[in-house]
């Protein structure tokens, strides 16, 4: 038994030898398949950063943004009509609030008035320069006729000098020298009479001109009256939808005052970027811009240009630096990012809505 037992315990020991390398090699390759793997997941993970992280930047301080027209009164009066209700979509040209136009009627109606007694002055005064210039040809006419008859009496008069005093009355001489005195005195007051008619011509020509002067004044009257009328039709002057409306119907408005705002279709984002990240940044450069209102939806737009200064600097209260305990903080610059193609039209896509954007800068 002995012998046995002393042959089998070989045939033992050999079996451990036989099957003690196969477990080594079991967990080299285990170890080698795990780093094979690891570096698998490194080189994904190297991959997925360099081809989607680090080519982009992006921010969640972002915000749809637009212009919104303030629609005010140019007229004070009382509403009469309210077209338009709260986030109603309106198109340029319609009607949005009427104003009481009773007043301004009354106005347009009396400058209507003051113009046509105006037309009515000018052809007065035109017809008057026509008088005055009959008159100046009256005045010359009678001027050439005292000429013609001064004319005669120095000629009577120089017969009667020239002949010898003893052929001549003394009296046919003293009416002679009255006849040419007397001419000569008709002849300066005639002349003196056409200066007079011509200096009446100039008179009404010159009241022509102020006649004129006031047609024009009425018509600016009738034409600003014609504005104020119109203007109680307060009209929308673009596409967009009604916001924060604060008129009621019968309320009395004043000039400047703001009844409403319209916030038109095209938006935008401003997106406020750390400064650390707007060193490949530039115009032009696309743009992926996610909305949070629309989680599943994501638009295309580009890089439109970089606000000239960071947005505290242009806050109400710009920061004051110059103090002795400074700390920096880091600045935040408004991008503007527009959009490639209009925004869907079944969307509510309005300004202050939070957005998500990534701009691609390499």
């Amino acid at each position: 038994m002995e012998e046995e037992n002393a042959k089998l315990e070989p045939s033992i020991h050999e079996e451990k030898e036989i099957t003690a390398p196969p477990r080594k090699k079991g967990r080299k390759l285990k170890l080698l398949l795990a780093a094979a793997g690891a570096l698998v997941v490194l080189a994904a993970v190297t991959f997925y950063y360099l081809r989607f992280i680090a080519p982009y930047e992006s921010t969640d301080d972002a915000f749809i943004d637009g212009y919104l027209t303030l629609i005010s009164s140019r007229v004070p009066g009382q509403i009469s009509r309210l077209l338009v209700t709260d986030n109603q979509k309106v198109k340029a040209g319609d009607v949005l609030v009427e104003i009481d136009p009773r007043d301004y009627e009354s106005s347009l109606s009396l400058a209507r008035a003051d113009l046509a007694s105006a037309h009515s002055r000018l052809h007065q005064s035109q017809a008057q320069v026509n008088v005055s210039e009959a008159k100046v040809a009256q005045a010359q006419a009678v001027v050439v006729a005292a000429e013609a008859e001064a004319q005669r009496a120095s000629d009577d008069l120089k017969r009667y000098q020239s002949v010898d005093s003893q052929a001549v009355s003394k009296s046919a001489f003293d009416l002679a020298q009255a006849q040419a005195r007397a001419a000569n005195a008709n002849l300066d007051a005639a002349r003196s009479q056409s200066k007079a008619a011509e200096s009446e011509v100039a008179l009404s020509r010159a009241s022509v001109e102020t006649a004129k002067a006031a047609v024009q004044q009425a018509e600016a009257k009738v034409h600003q009256a014609e504005l104020n009328l119109s203007y109680t039709r307060i009209i929308a002057p673009r596409d967009g939808r009604i916001t924060a409306r604060t008129v009621q119907l019968g309320n009395y408005v004043l000039p400047g005052q703001v009844l409403m705002a319209l916030v038109p279709r095209n938006v935008w984002v401003t997106a406020n970027f750390k400064e650390t990240q707007l060193t490949s940044m530039r115009p032009g450069q696309p743009v992926e811009v996610s909305v949070d209102a629309y989680p599943k939806r994501t638009f295309e737009g580009r890089v439109d240009s970089l606000q000239f200064g960071s947005g505290a600097r242009f806050s109400l209260l710009p920061p004051e630096n110059a103090v002795g305990n400074y700390v920096k903080v880091v600045q935040r610059v408004p991008v503007k990012i527009v959009f490639d193609k209009p925004l869907p039209g079944d969307l509510d896509i309005a300004p202050g809505m939070s957005v998500e954007p990534k701009v691609k800068v390499e």
